[in-house]
């Protein structure tokens, strides 16, 4: 009878752990400070002496002085698996891959697998094998999916990533693509150097390809540099080369001498400051810009 007594609580948990969509459980080392309703929570999740707690879901690894780990009203810790909530706080730290991420606060639900992070959260992303430059993100928000490698950073984003800068209202980026897709008042610049004067771009959408440097903006799009304002329906930029391709409804004024140049496709040389007509069509790489399952 006893053996059964203890049986019992095993089966369910066992249970439990296989209706449960395993990849969004979170998990917590052992080696922490426990306190609370260990059969219903709320379970207060404390470091010893002072260390910082550790726990995991899927890939993501999370660090953090105090977390709160709470099951759905009615329902208990271990029967909740899945559907549970934790809120982390005082400061906390997320490693997924070549991502880091930091703020203030955060909140991960079992049942979204979403982690949402406060308190001015922000993020680098490190390029493989040392290629290219760190992608840092600040907003004011930033999600990040458990059931992908994407995160989504609202309100007041910045992008930046060696000489390219970014700003929208909205940005989501993919860490297996190295993609990120700005939306709401996207506009992205290019820094100045000794060969050339700053570039900003702005459209109704901006997507850029970190890794290669390349930026794709659409949407009644208006290139600035100097003296120089360039518009069309769309632009393919590459930072490389140098190179701007300004496609669809194409125009370009040089206030300084008043030069002006229009065709349906133009050819912007950043580096010489230079606009020309391009001869023939242009299709700009657009499937080089999709996020992982967009199609």
């Amino acid at each position: 009878m006893k053996r059964s007594l203890i049986l019992l609580p095993m089966l369910a948990l066992a249970t439990a752990l296989a209706a449960a969509p395993v990849d969004r459980v979170l998990k917590f080392a052992t080696d922490a400070n426990v306190q609370g309703n260990l059969r219903n929570g709320p379970v207060d999740y404390t470091g010893l002496n002072g260390a910082a707690i550790k726990a995991s879901v899927n890939n993501v690894n999370i660090t953090a002085p105090k977390a709160v780990l709470s099951a759905p009203a009615g329902g208990t810790l271990d029967g909740s698996i899945g559907k549970r909530t934790a809120i982390f706080s005082g400061g906390i730290s997320v490693v997924r891959g070549r991502l880091q991420a930091k703020g203030d606060q955060l909140a991960y639900s079992e049942v979204t697998g979403q982690g949402v992070m406060t308190g001015t959260p922000s993020a680098v992303f490190v390029p493989d094998k040392d290629k290219g430059d760190p992608v840092n993100i600040r907003a004011a928000q930033m999600s990040l999916d458990i059931d992908n490698n994407q995160s989504t950073s609202t309100g007041s984003v910045q992008l930046a990533s060696g000489t390219q800068t970014g700003k929208a209202d909205k940005l989501v980026f993919d860490e297996d693509r190295e993609v990120g897709v700005m939306t709401g008042n996207p506009s992205m610049s290019r820094a100045a150097s000794a060969k050339q004067k700053e570039l900003v771009i702005t459209g109704t959408e901006a997507r850029v390809v970190t890794k290669g440097k390349l930026l794709y903006v659409s949407g009644k799009v208006r290139l600035t540099q100097g003296t120089i304002v360039t518009t069309g329906d769309a632009v393919y930029y590459d930072d490389i080369k140098n190179t701007a391709y300004v496609v669809g409804n194409a125009k370009s004024v040089d206030s300084k001498g008043g030069q002006q140049v229009s065709a349906r496709v133009l050819l912007q040389r950043t580096d010489l400051a230079r606009v020309s007509q391009f001869s023939g069509t242009y299709q700009i790489p657009t499937q080089n810009f999709k996020l992982t399952g967009e199609k």
